[in-house]
């Protein structure tokens, strides 16, 4: 049993800082609720105990304090109908006299949301007073927001100070995000397959070599292939390249032949003579790419070498796309390795989506529950994957 669910809420207040950064449109409608929707099973239970609820989050990146388009009554009506028509107090501000008042007056079952924390600048900047203030608002601290646990803010990391151990814990999908990430990190079973996609080898440098004590096969795909591919002394044409990698490149493959780990490059590449949507394509060997041409998406043979390998890993990590698979005449490749990890699932692996690209495209395929997590955390999955410490989740384990 976990510290949440054998935690009894009844007559607490809980302050829960969830992550309700979704995006909205130019008529501050919500689309797409995933954040929204993955916090709804802690705030039930919470109620259910008979407890009441005070929501705290951020939204956007406003500059300079209240901007209406970073407000977060926005989100009100739509939180109310995910939680059966429930009605959403809100309090104007996130600290202040409203904002005590409102928490105080409420009653077991009620729900109060608090403005945007970001509107002050003390909440990045992680000050210990107005974190304190916030924490004087509930009896209870759930960390419940696995997307900003990489951040030292107030609100994620600080305010942990002001609560007892027996008064402060993960939700359940911070829970679920720990527990299917340690299952990777710590208790992967093997074949173990990282697949790493992208554009950049500087985005993905430390998780690779993260990975190399762990993973058995890496993958490796996006436009991130290309360095590799010219620091290996092949042509790329014009493909993306981080020219300024290419000795890094080559130190991660030296390393993964060291420790017995095998790199996989795509064996052949769709390639564009422009990027546009309406480019002329042909194919090519990835290290083989004619001047004036670029890869935009793993050919038909390394769609099929990338499949192999996937089938026969027992433990799957899908971070960062094949190709451009925005442009759907570059959407193949990612396409055809989110169905290959699928179908592996299927067969009894397990499989972890992490970052915002790899997210987007399980969803866009309509796959999302035929593998066995999805994270709803970009920067943070990827920081747990490269091996750091994240503030969100230490504060909660001291």
């Amino acid at each position: 049993m976990s510290k949440f669910s054998e935690h009894n809420f009844k007559d607490q207040k809980a302050l829960i800082r969830v992550d309700f950064n979704v995006p909205l449109s130019a008529a501050y409608e919500i689309t797409d609720d995933t954040r929204m929707r993955a916090a709804v099973p802690t705030i039930k239970k919470i109620l259910q105990d008979g407890g009441s609820v005070i929501l705290m989050s951020h939204l956007g990146r406003p500059k300079d304090g209240p901007t209406e388009k970073y407000s977060l009554k926005h989100l009100i009506n739509h939180l109310s109908q995910l939680l059966d028509g429930a009605p959403v107090l809100f309090a104007n501000d996130c600290i202040g006299q409203e904002a005590i008042e409102k928490a105080a007056a409420l009653q077991p079952g009620q729900i109060l949301l608090l403005e945007n924390l970001r509107f002050y600048k003390e909440e990045e900047k992680g000050e210990a007073a107005f974190a304190e203030k916030l924490s004087k608002l509930g009896d209870v601290y759930v960390n419940d927001a696995f997307g900003t646990a990489h951040r030292a803010h107030a609100s994620t990391a600080v305010i942990a100070r002001f609560f007892p151990g027996d008064k402060k814990m993960f939700g359940m999908l911070m829970e679920d995000e720990v527990m299917n990430a340690e299952k990777v990190v710590k208790n992967a079973e093997k074949p173990f397959t990282a697949i790493i996609g992208g554009a950049k080898v500087s985005d993905k440098i430390l998780i690779i070599e993260n990975l190399l004590d762990k993973a058995t096969d890496i993958i490796i795909g996006g436009g991130m292939a290309y360095t590799f591919e010219k620091a290996n002394g092949g042509k790329i044409g014009s493909s993306l390249c981080e020219d300024d990698r290419m000795e890094t490149a080559l130190q991660l493959m030296k390393k993964a032949d060291e420790k017995g780990v095998r790199i996989h490059l795509p064996s052949d590449s769709l390639i564009a003579d422009k990027f546009d949507a309406n480019a002329n394509t042909s194919i090519a060997p990835s290290n083989n790419v004619p001047d004036g041409w670029m890869g935009l998406d793993i050919g038909h043979m390394a769609i099929d070498q990338f499949t192999n390998i996937i089938k026969r890993s027992k433990t799957l990590l899908w971070n960062g796309p094949m190709g451009v698979f925005e442009m759907e005449k570059f959407m193949c490749g990612t396409k055809a390795i989110a169905e290959a990890v699928a179908e592996a699932t299927q067969s009894g692996a397990f499989s972890l989506i992490g970052g915002g690209d790899s997210v987007a495209a399980i969803n866009q395929f309509g796959l999302a529950d035929k593998v066995s997590y999805v994270s709803t955390g970009g920067g943070a999955m990827l920081e747990f994957f490269e091996g750091k410490e994240l503030p969100g989740i230490a504060a909660i384990k001291e």
